[in-house]
């Protein structure tokens, strides 16, 4: 998109209103960053990064006076910004800046700055492109670092040397690795020289900081690209050191196992091709997470991981923790198709009966698709015959799961009698009888042994507390 093309998408209402208010208040104000460089790219973008030559507050508030309808305006005094909402759009006002940092902190000295001022603070070129809002000038695209053409050949360079730049914000190191891997770019060999040799700085940055950058880079088309980079430049072993150990072959007896590293993010990018979901491509970065922790040498045998599918469901909380992600459902979620992640293989390979299934559905519940999305992901064989092998029982699997829960409907199984109608029925109050008669009910269900409904298994709950020694409770008259 040339100068032209970028004065024609610009000319909007709501631009021209911004432009307005900025030629009535005497301010100089322009469209700067993230916005700009997606326009050129004819990337789709709703945040709109408004920069003036003055109070960004005082003129967001002006600017949302002048637009129709009632805005609920974010006001952060201590930043000098202000945001609100606007026809799909949101819509961020700061005045110009200019920062300095000290070597202990992250956080900047902020000054009152210039156009220019603001741009050299600017983490990369193709961030640092900037659209005049006034008068005759509207629509101008300023450019002073080069970002169209950084854009052109794909680049990720910084405006100033790499060195000040991720030293002043050690967070813009790993912007650097997700911009590349979210665009397919390549950084200059100069920047990521410059990455390797202040990775240290990224600890003084915020895990949730750290973290918004990781999940940008999972959701990314191809994530295996940011996490070797990530790797390689000496940033993953500070932030996630957990993944890192997964690094490497060892050899014994001339017997090696397979890079646990290498195949995870191979099983990323496959689950990546497939779904969208941040907390299934989490699962499946965590899914071998606790190999290294498991891994052991049998004689005759090779390298076994045993176990490492339940330690790794275990692990995942620390991590999470550690990360700053959500300690709740979707942690819950990743554990689970941690924990249960090589149990569709493993039914392929010792028989699909109706038993196992109906225990695979009841475990996974109503996680069964993301989990079988998982497990074929986790087939990263090099060897074709064997591949299609899998995936024509995974296929199978399928049906068959399809089959099992039409009939028995055990996806979020609730039991058909709960402890309370075993209490009632017997007379009894909560106690170890009535734990055995439900987990009783629930084996013979998962068995086949009986239907999955309230009449089988009340028929069958009598039979069980007789052999127990309980009564039925006489009916009252």
């Amino acid at each position: 998109m040339d100068s032209t093309e970028i004065e024609k998408e610009i000319n909007k209402p709501l631009f021209r209103q911004i432009a307005a208010t900025a030629d009535e208040m005497g301010l100089e104000a322009f469209i700067i960053g993230g916005y700009v460089r997606d326009l050129v790219m004819n990337r789709p973008s709703n945040d709109v990064d408004i920069m003036v030559l003055g109070s960004g507050v005082d003129f967001a508030e002006a600017v949302a006076h002048r637009l129709k309808g009632r805005k609920n305006i974010q006001i952060f005094r201590n930043f000098g910004t202000a945001m609100f909402h606007h026809e799909g759009l949101d819509l961020e006002f700061v005045g110009a800046r200019k920062e300095s940092y000290r070597v202990d902190s992250r956080k900047p000295l902020v000054e009152d700055g210039s156009l220019s001022d603001d741009q050299n603070r600017r983490d990369f070129t193709i961030n640092a492109m900037a659209i005049r809002l006034n008068g005759t000038g509207f629509g101008t695209l300023i450019d002073p670092f080069h970002g169209l053409d950084d854009l052109k050949k794909r680049i990720i360079r910084t405006p100033l040397e790499p060195e000040i730049t991720f030293s002043d914000d050690p967070l813009r190191m790993m912007r650097a690795i997700r911009f590349a891997t979210q665009l397919d770019f390549t950084i200059t060999d100069e920047c990521f020289a410059a990455i390797c040799k202040n990775a240290d700085r990224i600890t003084i940055v915020s895990a949730e900081r750290i973290t918004d950058e990781l999940n940008k880079i999972l959701l990314s088309p191809y994530p295996s690209q940011g996490f070797h980079q990530l790797s390689e430049s000496g940033l993953l072993k500070l932030i996630f050191p957990q993944l890192e150990l997964l690094r490497g072959v060892e050899v014994v007896e001339a017997m090696g196992h397979k890079d646990n590293f290498q195949h995870t993010l191979e099983v990323l990018d496959n689950i990546s091709k497939k779904s969208e979901n941040l907390w299934l491509r989490w699962a499946a970065l965590l899914h071998d997470i606790a190999k290294p922790q498991t891994k052991k040498f049998a004689e005759g045998i090779g390298w076994t991981f045993h176990g490492h599918e339940l330690r790794g469901s275990r692990m995942a909380t620390n991590i999470f923790r550690a990360l700053k992600l959500p300690m709740n459902e979707k942690l819950k979620y990743v554990q689970k198709l941690i924990a249960l992640h090589l149990r569709p293989a493993r039914l392929t390979e010792e028989g699909v009966t109706d038993s196992a299934v109906r225990r695979l559905l009841f475990d996974a519940g109503d996680d069964i698709d993301d989990l079988m999305l998982l497990a074929e992901a986790d087939i990263t064989s090099k060897n074709p015959v064997k591949v299609r092998a899998y995936m024509k029982n995974f296929e199978l699997l399928r049906e068959k799961l399809k089959e099992v829960d039409k009939n028995d409907r055990l996806r979020n199984w609730q039991p058909p009698i709960s402890g309370e109608v075993i209490m009632e029925t017997f007379g009894i109050s909560p106690s170890y009888e009535v734990g055995v008669l439900k987990t009783a009910i629930r084996e013979a269900i998962l068995e086949g042994t009986i239907t999955n409904d309230y009449e089988s298994a009340f028929k069958f709950m009598l039979e069980e507390a007789e052999k127990m020694g309980l009564k039925k409770k006489p009916q009252e008259k």
